[in-house]
């Protein structure tokens, strides 16, 4: 009876499986795509679809061409009028935004949700997404080379020691107070991971973890990687907040002057350029492997 009920469900799975790839497939091919997140908007512009995007996010910003596009507010506020008065045929929204996802389905406007939790999240959202608006061939190749990409770094950091590492995307400016740190699950910590370090916060299964000074001490990082995104930051400010890591000398990463301040918004955008992100942390880590 139990293998009954378990060929059961696996036959009921199946079939709703099927019947929903059945009707992505006969869906109309969208051309007019409302994308509210970065990371898919850069993954449509990657594999040609960027002449079909009419709307996008306040925080997109590349490729530079989005700048012209209609803004229609972020992953916690958007504009549903403005973006309604777009009449889309699709609009990518991110699993979270339940309000939104209603007012879609009441609208009867197509919706297209996804999540990115690891890195390997990356490029199946791009396959999915190219399937989903008719350009599976061309997803499959952009994505294909992202993957390649990124194994391309992998092979060339192998066989090398692995420095404990501790990333951290913030704190408040001038101090050591309000760290928040990458923890052991993420794409982040993924990108640490590819890059050839040892997460140091491995062991602590989230992607972010509020650490204080004491903590820093006691997990000992051998490297020290900050991310800075969004408004540039001026040279002379890097060399500022790299000296705020002297207040900890005991730190091996201090010690060694092993402090690294990256900037950039590939960072906190999982699309198809965790490849330059992928890469500046492999460079940070292993100089010796890219001279």
């Amino acid at each position: 009876m139990r293998r009954l009920l378990v060929g059961a469900a696996l036959l009921a799975a199946c079939l709703v499986a099927a019947a929903t790839a059945r009707a992505q497939a006969q869906a109309p091919v969208p051309r007019r795509i409302v994308s509210l997140v970065p990371a898919t908007t850069e993954m449509l512009f990657e594999m040609g679809a960027g002449t079909r995007v009419v709307g996008v996010g306040t925080y997109d910003h590349f490729p530079p061409s989005v700048e012209t596009l209609p803004k229609l507010g972020g992953l916690l506020d958007p504009n549903i009028e403005q973006l309604l008065a777009l009449k889309p045929d699709l609009v990518i929204v991110y699993d979270t935004q339940t309000e939104l996802r209603q007012r879609l389905d009441r609208a009867r406007i197509p919706q297209w949700g996804y999540s990115i939790r690891t890195l390997g999240d990356v490029t199946q959202t791009m396959r999915a997404l190219g399937a989903r608006i008719g350009m599976g061939t061309e997803a499959n190749a952009a994505a294909d080379r992202v993957d390649a990409r990124l194994q391309t770094l992998r092979s060339r950091v192998a066989g090398r020691t692995r420095p404990k590492t501790l990333l951290l995307f913030g704190r408040e400016p001038g101090t050591l107070r309000g760290i928040n740190a990458s923890g052991g699950y993420g794409f982040l910590h993924d990108l640490v991971e590819l890059a050839g370090g040892t997460d140091v916060l491995a062991d602590v299964k989230q992607a972010a973890v509020p650490m204080s000074s004491e903590m820093v001490l006691a997990r000992a990082p051998e490297v020290i990687v900050e991310l800075h995104y969004g408004e540039p930051i001026a040279p002379g400010r890097i060399d500022v907040e790299r000296r705020v890591w002297q207040a900890l000398p005991s730190v091996p990463a201090v010690r060694t002057n092993r402090l690294h301040l990256l900037t950039g918004n590939e960072f906190v955008v999982p699309g198809p350029r965790v490849t330059l992100a992928a890469e500046q942390l492999a460079r940070a880590l292993h100089p010796d492997a890219f001279r």
